[in-house]
């Protein structure tokens, strides 16, 4: 029996320069922390059962691997020629379709358990990329490489990705109490609406793909924008420079809303510019590609006033911290 324990990530700072159709051009930079919230992943060969059998949010059984919906599960089987006599259970931690990117991590986890059923234990850049080959190329995911290198790699870290794919990954380390600083006054919100990431990118991809001029230009100066941010967020971070940060993070939400018309809604900016009126908020975003999932905003102050406004919004908060790594084993037997 093979458990594993993959984490989730929020992106900080460079989000969306991870895509092919952008870092090709100049490369990209991702600044990002893992939480401690993760995607559990059970499985086991049984002896005899020749077939494939999955416990979750969409349970199934099939005869063989190539017969398994679950286009994930089935990419992995596949590439792993484990044909059939598989059982693997998930569990989350927080619902996928949430901007925490919850499918990768299931990926990366998965694909951690194969590998120890096998007997194998492949380095955290190799399961990355291992995962990325599986979404991106084999699936034909409209994705960028960062959910997979978070996954992976866990912690508070940057990603340097060359235009041909390559991928270098630092961690940031910072001071205990600066960090602890960081997490308790940027605050994450669950909004409760869920959407599919890759719908969303789609927008930014066809556009750095097309040939109408004024739409591309937009899109690559945006992203430009948001790249150049993303190195200013990292060295704020790590210059304890909380108050920067903030302001930072109002500049890069202002950037992403030009890459696509359904990163927000009028509800999220009518709210997002009441509590940085009403409660001291600096800066916030939607996490992840937008859309949906969870809001998160710099309060500097205390926060109270804050987290019972967005209660009474029914938009609770999210306790984390964040989580120093990947994905690994969680237990064997």
């Amino acid at each position: 029996m093979i458990s594993t324990r993959t984490p989730l990530r929020v992106t900080l700072g460079g989000g969306g320069t991870d895509l092919e159709s952008y870092y090709r051009h100049g490369g990209g930079f991702i600044f990002a922390m893992a939480l401690d919230k993760h995607i559990h992943i059970t499985a086991h060969r049984p002896v005899f059962d020749d077939r494939v059998v999955l416990y979750g949010p969409q349970p199934e059984v099939s005869p063989r691997a190539e017969d398994v919906k679950h286009e994930l599960v089935r990419a992995a089987l596949l590439a792993h020629g484990l044909d059939d006599r598989l059982e693997a259970a998930s569990l989350a931690d927080i619902a996928g379709g949430t901007g925490l990117g919850s499918s990768s991590s299931f990926l990366v986890g998965f694909l951690n358990a194969l590998h120890a059923i096998k007997g194998h234990r492949p380095d955290p850049q190799a399961l990355a990329e291992e995962a990325c080959t599986l979404e991106i190329e084999t699936l034909k995911k409209g994705i960028g490489k960062q959910d997979q290198y978070m996954a992976a790699f866990g912690g508070l870290t940057t990603l340097d990705i060359a235009p041909d794919g390559q991928v270098a990954v630092k961690r940031v380390a910072l001071d205990p109490e600066v960090q602890a600083a960081f997490v308790r006054h940027t605050h994450i919100y669950y909004t409760g609406l869920r959407r599919d990431a890759a719908v969303i990118l789609s927008d930014q991809h066809n556009a750095m793909l097309s040939t109408d001029a004024p739409r591309r230009d937009t899109v690559s100066d945006s992203l430009g924008f948001i790249k150049d941010l993303g190195y200013r967020i990292r060295d704020a971070w790590i210059a304890g420079d909380l108050d920067g940060w903030g302001r930072m993070l109002d500049e890069h939400w202002r950037s992403k809303k030009k890459l696509s018309s359904q990163i927000s809604w009028p509800h999220i900016d009518q709210l997002y510019d009441h509590v940085r009126d009403a409660y001291g908020v600096t800066g916030g975003k939607v996490i992840g590609a937008g859309g949906g999932g969870f809001l998160m905003l710099f309060c500097p102050g205390d926060g109270a006033a804050l987290e019972a406004y967005m209660a009474a919004q029914n938009m609770p908060r999210l306790i984390y911290g964040i989580d120093p790594l990947g994905s690994r084993l969680a237990e064997t037997a």
